[in-house]
């Protein structure tokens, strides 16, 4: 079948992105989902800074590359041996497939499954295989998704079944803002209640990872980033205090709202600089969580004496850690609840024709979450 697509030929591009135009939309060829897999009529995908770094070249992915990550929709059509879903059932896309046979999965990881990571650099389905074509070409799937489409063909292992009743627009925002953001909170760190915690980089991720500190019980959450308006927002959605990361005594601050030092510190600008900042803001004893992503072969500069002798933890977290068929689902139940109000993140919606200058915003740091309507 043909599909409309945001089409990435190559890296690299200019900005603006409204006038050197990276995305282009292209009618492609999708083929019919093979064993294992699902065809999903997208209804609503979100620009997301994971996109951004394989546009900018920050990620490098293999070109033609079709976009996209963080979506919801409906179940189209079922390959072979798929039993457990069935035809307009509405599921959240996650941009980790997992295996469930090799050791990461069997231990309860399926954020770091093997096959599922080589799949997404080689820009596959989980099993190899790539159901995009354009003039003859193979497109290749972003995260095994290529959300930024009217459908998809993913893995069945890349979705999860949500009640009918959510909105697309606020399911779609799951799949990646809020499985990463809380989960680092909730899974990674595992804030505990009346602890203290600071956030460092105020997108997507970083506001729910605020939420996500709200919701655990936290006393104190200070959140730092260099937008007035993020700070703005991010004190409406439960920061207890905040700070201009522009300002030279950021780290300072912070130590000193939080008593020397914050229990828990969340990087989430994917910036080697912020990492240094919350690794400074954490207090003896503490731990720093990263959720960053900066380019290949970034490096931290780390004082070993001082990680070793004041105890501190330092840890990655990717995907928050989640295990979507659980977090997905207890994640919406607290949004539900009044507790995890991620529709705050929204900034926009957008229709796919307005895609670069979707990325125009997201690059200059205007916009939090835009969601692309289908």
């Amino acid at each position: 079948m043909l599909v409309r697509a945001a089409v990435l030929q190559g890296m690299n591009a200019s900005h603006p992105y409204s006038a050197s135009k990276p995305l282009t939309i292209e009618n492609v060829e999708l083929a019919p989902p093979g064993p294992g897999e699902v065809l999903v009529r997208i209804r609503a995908a979100g620009l997301c800074h994971s996109d951004l770094s394989v546009i900018n070249g920050d990620r490098p992915r293999p070109m033609p590359m079709a976009l996209g990550h963080e979506a919801a929709g409906t179940v189209e059509s079922l390959g072979d041996g798929v039993r457990d879903l069935e035809l307009g059932d509405h599921v959240v896309i996650v941009f980790m497939p997992s295996c469930g046979h090799c050791l990461p999965c069997a231990e309860g990881r399926p954020a770091l499954c093997e096959p599922g990571a080589a799949a997404n650099a080689a820009g596959t389905l989980l099993g190899g295989a790539i159901r995009l074509n354009y003039r003859g070409k193979s497109v290749h799937h972003h995260l095994g998704v290529s959300a930024f489409a009217e459908y998809a063909v993913v893995s069945r292992n890349s979705v999860v079944k949500v009640d009918k009743d959510l909105p697309f627009v606020e399911a779609a925002l799951f799949g990646c803002a809020v499985l990463t953001g809380v989960g680092a909170v909730v899974n990674t760190a595992k804030v505990k209640a009346g602890s203290t915690a600071v956030i460092v980089g105020l997108g997507g991720v970083g506001l729910a990872a605020v939420l996500g500190a709200r919701a655990a019980g936290a006393s104190k959450i200070v959140a730092v980033d260099l937008s007035a308006e993020k700070l703005a927002l991010a004190r409406e959605l439960g920061a207890t205090a905040i700070v201009n990361g522009r300002d030279a005594d950021a780290v300072e601050q912070v130590r000193e709202i939080t008593a020397g030092g914050a229990d828990y510190a969340f990087e989430m600008a994917g910036s080697v600089r912020a990492l240094e900042n919350a690794f400074g803001m954490t207090r003896r004893g503490g731990t720093t969580v990263t959720a960053g992503l900066p380019p290949p072969g970034a490096a931290l500069p780390v004082n070993v004496v001082q990680l070793v002798g004041e105890e501190r933890t330092f840890k990655g977290s990717y995907i928050g850690t989640c295990v979507p068929i659980r977090d997905i689902p207890r994640f919406i139940a607290l949004y539900r609840d009044g507790r995890l109000p991620v529709n705050r993140l929204l900034s926009a919606t957008m229709k796919l024709e307005d895609i670069n200058e979707g990325f125009d915003r997201l690059h200059d740091g205007s916009a939090v979450r835009q969601v692309i309507e289908l």
